[in-house]
């Protein structure tokens, strides 16, 4: 029997210098140290990965630490209750990891502006107690070579830390999370690791950098809705970007304001799980489509991933089944509440965790309608119902006895069924992301009034650019409101963290 051999364990652990923690008045200052400090640490992780692939020391450990960011208060602040973000709910010391300062600088930026002037406290910027995993060292978009790697003698977890997913989680997200005795609270919804985590996943589901995404973000279940938003998104382009300054395609494929064609990227073999395109504007002020898929998985976890990027709206624009039959195909729905049968999210969110309406994202959809169809008033109701959707985990729910699921959605008072609305608005309350749905009827099972053959690509043809104009509209409607108006309090529990 072959004799193994085992090597000796690592006892010498190489890290840079111990940074010393600074206190800043400034916002901007503590963005800079944070950006140093992690350029300093990943950098270091990425320099000793060339060095073991040049035949470095194998008889070492390689770590680095995430940076920290800390602020206390020794008073309970009165702030201004109408802020939804930007204070502490108590006195106390809190604190988050931070990764790619660069990608989040103008949120960090503007969530530590909102706690100095709320609480007149600086902050601190030091190094956590959190390795840096080797993955997310890395620049993005780097190809590490296979044969590198091989050409380490020890396994790479021997030598660097990797991801740890028991730290990686929504605990503080979900409300479950619990302080330790004598340990910082919570300032951020999402900790170091699960960002990077969720950035290098939104890679690889939507084939664009997670740079590209806006604020403003449309989720669709057909490509009808993508065609449609790329040939708007180039026609934009051509004629000067009209308020846009670039349209990305999965790739990473740029077209610039002025331009027809592309002028960098390259379009993938094939399209990712969930392709992503986005229509820029500066300070990711534009618009991003996302076509889903089908299902309540796909939408749980693309939300999951958007989520951390910390958006300021996201809708749910795709087809449904009418389910009154006082409904045309062609017609719209506006959901204001909605039954939960897709069962993806009740370990994070019972089902019996209401999911309200947001004022500000139904007036903005149904201002939208009217605007785009010409109708108003009363004369609205002949084209958009506004009430109850149900979605589903079974896309052939129609084949099952009738008693059972049609009984719950009669009960339910619903008027469209989908597999995708419920899970991105659940989410959306999850993750204190402003949500809405606008759907539109495309058959009505339980009436018998399906789409014949050759009806389906006339109606997608006529009702899609319309539905998408809609949807559009409203992003832009809500990216003209005040911020502070748009995130709502209601989607704040009792102990919230500070930063949105």
């Amino acid at each position: 029997m072959e004799k193994r051999i085992y090597p000796q364990a690592i006892e010498t652990v190489a890290m840079p210098e111990p940074f010393k923690r600074q206190s800043f008045d400034d916002a901007a200052e503590a963005v800079a140290a944070l950006q140093t400090l992690y350029e300093r640490n990943t950098g270091f992780l990425r320099d000793s990965f060339d060095g073991l692939a040049s035949g470095g020391d194998i008889n070492r450990r390689y770590r680095a630490f995430y940076p920290a960011l800390g602020v206390t208060t020794n008073s309970f602040t009165q702030i201004d209750s109408r802020q939804a973000y930007g204070h502490m709910p108590t006195p106390g010391h809190f604190s988050t990891t931070i990764t790619r300062p660069d990608l989040f600088e103008n949120y960090l930026l503007e969530q530590l502006r909102l706690i100095m002037r709320n609480h007149g406290v600086p902050v601190t910027v030091s190094e956590s107690e959190t390795p840096i995993p080797l993955h997310f060292a890395f620049l993005e978009g780097t190809h590490v070579d296979g044969a590198a790697a091989e050409r380490i003698q020890r396994p790479i977890r021997d030598l660097f830390d990797v991801p740890d997913l028991d730290g990686t989680d929504d605990q503080i997200a979900n409300g479950t999370f619990e302080v330790a005795l004598g340990e910082a609270r919570p300032l951020a919804p999402f900790t170091a690791q699960r960002i990077d985590y969720s950035l290098h996943r939104l890679s690889h589901y939507t084939a664009t950098s997670p740079r590209h995404f806006q604020n403003f973000v449309l989720f669709t279940n057909y490509q009808f809705y993508i065609d449609e938003f790329c040939a708007l998104a180039r026609e934009q382009m051509a004629n000067g970007g009209e308020g846009y300054m670039e349209f990305v395609e999965p790739g990473n494929v740029v077209t610039r304001a002025g331009e027809r064609h592309p002028s960098e990227g390259a379009t993938p073999p094939r399209l990712p799980q969930m392709p992503a395109y986005h229509l820029k504007k500066p300070d990711n002020g534009g618009i991003t489509m996302v076509n889903i898929g089908v299902g309540p998985s796909n939408a749980k976890t693309i939300t999951d991933h958007v989520a951390v990027l910390r958006p300021h709206a996201w809708l749910m624009l795709g087809h449904c089944a009418g389910l009154r039959n006082t409904q045309a195909l062609g017609d719209y729905v506006l959901a204001h509440a909605y039954v939960r049968e897709d069962h993806v999210l009740d370990d994070d969110l019972p089902v019996w965790v209401p999911i309200p309406p947001l004022a500000e994202i139904q007036v903005a959809l149904q201002e939208a309608v009217a605007e785009v169809t010409g109708l108003s008033g009363y004369d609205l109701k002949r084209i958009m119902r506004t009430g109850t959707v149900a979605t589903i985990d079974n896309r052939n729910w129609e084949l099952r006895d009738q008693r059972g699921p049609v009984q719950r959605l009669s009960q339910s008072r619903a008027i469209a069924l989908d597999m995708e609305s419920a899970t991105i608005a659940a989410n959306g309350f999850r993750f204190r992301v402003p949500y809405g749905t606008l759907l539109c009827v495309s058959d009505k099972p339980l009436h018998g009034e399906l789409k014949l053959p050759g009806m389906a690509s006339e109606f997608y043809k006529r009702q899609v650019a319309q539905h998408l104009t809609i949807g559009i509209r409203t992003m832009e409607k809500l990216a003209e409101m005040p911020m502070e108006r748009l995130h709502s309090r209601k989607l704040r529990s009792f102990s919230e963290t500070a930063f949105q």
